[in-house]
């Protein structure tokens, strides 16, 4: 499709958002995208991101982003009563969508955050894996002599970038340049999803979306001059957090793991409780009812009668059935006590999406009999550890901030040290 057909379709996409027509909306997604996104979810998305900035006003022109052929990634500005966003797309050659991102800034505005000193590192390109769903990463290197210890960072759940971009903020960009200024060599990596919308197989699995690209960075980690072989480890956020345990299974010689803001409740159960919270922002019967259908399907997933030939729209999020079932046989906490490696667990004391209660609870319990576990609890940083006051909501991802310094220097410690 060329650019003109892909912003026609853009356009009518931009259309069925104005008009609240969300259902229409997602069946423009390519089924990708659709698993990830359904109905339910881009109306609790959208009515949370324009109501928290007083509500959409217009919605304007799609414009092509430069650079790319296939898909045509596009822009679409948003005037809310208090501020704007932009809703960032692509357009495949089959005329679907196949991402989707709301941005409230462009995030090409951040700036390097006071502790990063660029005359303390080097960067360069790489590429992990090989054939179709090889993706690219950043390799942030040391100047300072070897051996370093060295990081992998894992973001968090969705397509995101090597960055871990959310709106003006890149939080993996803030560790991997902070980290690299105290001594630490990283690799981050654009997640599979990220780097090849609408190519990952209907069915994949949070193994498939993280082991192949963590494992081709600890391979090339381990092989690298100036790294030392025995000090690999993983630093993980979010879902890349739940699936740091699962890697280090699959490969002995990862040192040891740091899980920042680390989901361990069941992901259904966590997605019911997070859309209340997000419902509660924007009352009304549209909320309850996501609330309630997400719930219904939720119960599902715990059911028996789950089986691989289950169809996605039936379960929450539109996630196929043997996403489900793998993450249901999969207990992160459980996995790391198995270990027997060193853990270093940081948590936001205002994260409404991973909480000291419903999470970190796991985490203390189940990994309390062992020994080589720290556990930090930052109680003014939020889920992407950037510094906050007030009720937590998604408006404040808006807000161009840094992932705070102290995290940054507990981590650095931790890796030198361990």
């Amino acid at each position: 499709m060329d650019g003109d057909g892909a912003l026609g379709v853009a356009r009518a996409f931009a259309a069925l958002l104005e008009a609240g027509h969300f259902d229409q909306a997602a069946a423009l997604f390519a089924p990708p995208l659709r698993a990830v996104v359904p109905a339910e979810a881009l109306r609790l998305a959208w009515t949370s991101e324009t109501g928290a900035r007083g509500g959409a006003r217009a919605v304007g022109d799609p414009e092509p982003v430069p650079g790319g052929a296939d898909p045509v990634r596009v822009r679409i500005p948003v005037t809310c009563a208090d501020g704007g966003l932009t809703v960032v797309t692509s357009v495949g050659a089959d005329g679907l969508l196949h991402g989707l991102r709301l941005d409230a800034h462009d995030s090409a505005d951040w700036q390097a955050p006071p502790y990063a000193h660029q005359d303390r590192f080097t960067e360069r390109e790489v590429l992990l894996g090989t054939g179709p769903l090889a993706v690219p990463g950043t390799l942030t290197l040391p100047s300072a002599p070897g051996p370093w210890p060295a990081a992998v960072l894992l973001a968090g759940g969705g397509p995101f970038d090597r960055d871990g971009t959310s709106g003006p903020n890149k939080p993996l960009k803030d560790l991997a340049w902070g980290l690299a200024s105290r001594g630490a060599a990283v690799l981050r990596f654009d997640k599979p999803a990220f780097a090849h919308p609408g190519r990952l197989p209907a069915d994949s699995t949070m193994a498939d979306e993280y082991l192949p690209p963590a494992l081709a960075a600890v391979e090339l980690l381990r092989h690298l001059p100036g790294v030392d072989p025995g000090r690999i480890h993983l630093v993980g956020h979010s879902m890349g957090g739940k699936a740091a345990p699962r890697i280090a299974a699959a490969d002995p010689s990862i040192a040891g793991l740091v899980l920042l803001a680390a989901d361990a409740q069941p992901m259904h159960r966590a997605a019911v409780r997070v859309a209340r919270h997000l419902a509660a922002l924007t009352p009304g019967p549209d909320a309850d009812r996501m609330v309630a259908d997400l719930a219904r399907k939720a119960e599902l997933v715990d059911s028996p009668d789950l089986t691989p030939d289950t169809p996605a729209r039936l379960l929450p999020l539109g996630f196929s059935a043997p996403y489900w079932l793998d993450l249901r046989a999969y207990d992160p906490v459980a996995t790391a006590a198995a270990l027997g490696r060193p853990v270093l667990i940081l948590q936001g004391g205002r994260d409404y999406q991973v909480t000291v209660a419903d999470d970190l609870a796991r985490w203390r319990r189940g990994l309390a009999h062992r020994g080589g576990v720290t556990i930090r609890v930052h109680p003014d940083a939020n889920h992407l550890f950037l510094p906050g006051t007030g009720h937590p909501s998604p408006a404040e991802y808006a807000t161009p901030g840094h992932v705070v310094a102290e995290v940054v220097d507990e981590i650095a410690t931790w890796l030198i040290r361990t």
